[in-house]
């Protein structure tokens, strides 16, 4: 079964033939919200609001833990998240829908790993490469299957939130090889790799970062609405081409 994970702009699913939903609890707490199952096309699929079907819950304060191991509990076997950056590399512009292939991260105070208490021993996993690349390439292969432009590779900063960078803050990031900022990548990655479960994003480039273009002098918040409704469309289409019979798991 695919889970698909929404973020800003994506609280639903309305191509979902939604079967039924389920309150569930877990050893990490509460998750964002019930998961919603149903189908798209031949899959089976699993939808959650990682900020709440209400969007009322900041970056800094989602239970990254209890949202991952409801999706594991539910038997999900890959995962698709979606999320809204800021632009920072030129090409990434407003409305652009990237698939990153790295990321950086600058959180903190975050519960970051499902082994600190009650393991045997130190358990490491690796994370040279934080998304799963064959589900990276099948998600750029569908968006080719339904006509819709998706870049392929960035990497992705992920801030603390809930506040916007600053401008030198931007600077730095770029510097430190960034190309789009966002505040929800992280710990999610990590936790799905270490629950073994494939995942990989699809970021919707909302607005230029903090001093870029019309960014320069301040966020434009009245245009990020209508950028994220038109490429949520775009986004539920690469989903539902992912949920094709072409890419269903036999």
């Amino acid at each position: 079964m695919l889970a698909i994970i929404g973020g800003s702009g994506l609280t639903q699913l309305a191509n979902l033939d939604v079967s039924h939903r389920e309150v569930v609890r877990t050893p990490f707490g509460d998750p964002s919200g019930a998961l919603t199952f149903g189908r798209i096309g031949g899959q089976s699929v699993v939808f959650l609001a990682r900020h709440g079907y209400g969007h009322t819950i900041p970056p800094h304060m989602v239970n990254y833990r209890a949202n991952l191991w409801a999706l594991k509990e539910a038997k999900a076997g890959r995962i698709v998240s979606v999320a809204s950056v800021g632009g920072i590399r030129q090409d990434l512009v407003p409305g652009s829908l990237v698939i990153p292939h790295q990321i950086i991260d600058y959180t903190w105070g975050r519960s970051s790993t499902f082994f600190e208490s009650g393991v045997s021993q130190v358990v490491h996993v690796d994370f040279t490469y934080p998304y799963d690349e064959a589900l990276r390439a099948e998600l750029l292969r569908a968006a080719e299957a339904a006509g819709e432009t998706i870049l392929e590779g960035a990497v992705y900063a992920a801030t603390q939130g809930p506040r916007l960078e600053t401008a030198a803050e931007v600077d730095r990031l770029e510097r430190d090889g960034a190309d789009i900022v966002g505040m929800t990548g992280m710990p999610e990655a990590v936790l799905a790799r270490e629950l073994e479960l494939p995942y990989a994003a699809i970021c919707v480039v909302a607005n230029w970062a903090a001093g870029r273009a019309d960014s320069r002098d301040g966020i434009r918040f009245d245009h990020i609405e209508a950028i994220l409704q038109a490429a949520m469309i775009r986004t539920r289409n690469v989903i539902a081409g992912l949920c094709s019979e072409e890419f269903c798991p036999s």
